[in-house]
């Protein structure tokens, strides 16, 4: 029945494509939004993370006075509380008249605050006094990024130190790493006593939420505490609900899984019809009814199938030029792969069994 007229069908398995393919980016940019802004943490060495309760994600952290930390480091499960500091300031090139907008990290080169092997081998050159690192994903229109490199950033000449690779997450185009000295000479406005994010690594052996617990309790109520699987469940939640993210890549996903089932539903509707006295005759000559349902549910299965394996193939292509592109991680794994199938078996089930009312029409008498 398929290859009867293999134009109508390689139409409609087309379409399907398109729709599976959609599916696999909606859902893929749903997943990743929320892993793109947990991209720093995941590489800062941490087990509690203390900030303002204006916190709303990394770039819009807030601040809070640097005596929190000290009433952090007196709870008996904490071994160690570091302060890391955030900023937003214009990086001009040398030579070029651009001001563009660049996040500012500030840290204790000595304090191991990032698990990356870059910045680890490179700690020491924080050390001197108006250098920085670059992270090697900043945009090319920042101009070069090369070591030894002078720039200026918030008003105040800079020598690039070397670069190191991580990712910029979503604080923005461009990011550069600074010793907290350096930072404050960069941000003179900015009071010395406050902190944007409080990294507590705790002794051997505790239990996160039972510090984490401890820790609410000798903070004043203008502090947060997440461990780190708190800090996920935030992230999800704001990207997810709390901005446009949700919205768009949510309806979009519902949107492609409408229109799958609708091309298919019509494909299958249309199949239906031309071929009632096929139908008809299977009837006639004993056939049951739950058997011709089973044909047109076998139909709509092998179109989804068709259609799967190319629509994987590109949704592959299509993610790696985002990677490219926007630097999200956006990657597809077994779980999202899964999700995609258990969605696209949906559609085919759900499409056949709005056409298997056209089969009631299947009479012998009435085709004859």
């Amino acid at each position: 029945m398929l290859t009867h007229q293999k134009g109508r069908t390689a139409l409609a398995t087309g379409g399907i494509f398109i729709a599976i393919l959609l599916i696999f980016v909606e859902l893929g940019f749903f997943v990743a939004v929320p892993q793109g802004g947990m991209l720093i943490y995941d590489h800062m060495r941490f087990d509690l993370l203390m900030v303002s309760n204006h916190y709303l994600f990394q770039a819009e952290s807030g601040q809070f006075a640097r005596a929190r930390l000290t009433a952090a480091r007196a709870v008996a499960e904490v071994a160690q509380v570091t302060p890391v500091y955030l900023g937003g300031a214009k990086w001009q090139a040398r030579g070029s008249r651009l001001k563009l907008d660049i996040s500012v990290i500030g840290i204790d080169p000595q304090a191991a605050v990032f698990a990356v092997p870059d910045i680890e081998r490179q700690a020491r050159i924080l050390e001197r006094p108006d250098t920085v690192l670059v992270d090697s994903a900043t945009r090319k229109l920042f101009g070069p990024l090369n070591a030894g490199s002078t720039v200026t950033i918030a008003g105040r000449q800079v020598t690039i130190g070397g670069q190191y690779r991580l990712g910029t997450g979503f604080l923005g185009l461009g990011v550069a790493l600074a010793s907290a000295a350096d930072f404050f000479r960069l941000f003179a406005g900015r009071p010395p006593d406050t902190v944007n994010l409080g990294l507590v690594t705790l002794k051997s052996g505790a239990d996160p939420d039972v510090a984490a617990r401890a820790l609410r309790a000798a903070l004043p109520a203008d502090m947060r505490v997440f461990t780190r699987r708190q800090l996920v469940a935030h992230e999800v939640a704001y990207w997810t609900t709390r901005t446009a993210t949700g919205l768009i890549f949510g309806s979009g996903l519902v949107v492609s899984f409408v229109v799958g089932i609708m091309v298919l539903y019509q494909t299958l509707a249309t199949q239906i019809t031309r071929q009632l006295p096929q139908f008809a005759t299977l009837k006639a000559i004993g056939y049951s009814n739950r058997y011709l349902d089973a044909i047109v549910l076998i139909e709509s299965l092998l179109i989804m199938a068709v259609a799967f394996v190319p629509a994987f193939g590109a949704a592959l292509a299509v993610y790696a030029l985002v990677r490219a592109q926007t630097l999200l991680p956006l990657s597809l794994t077994a779980p999202q792969l899964l999700v995609v199938l258990a969605i696209t078996l949906a559609m085919a089930v759900i499409s056949g069994l709005l056409s298997l009312g056209g089969l009631r029409r299947a009479d012998p008498a009435a085709v004859f």
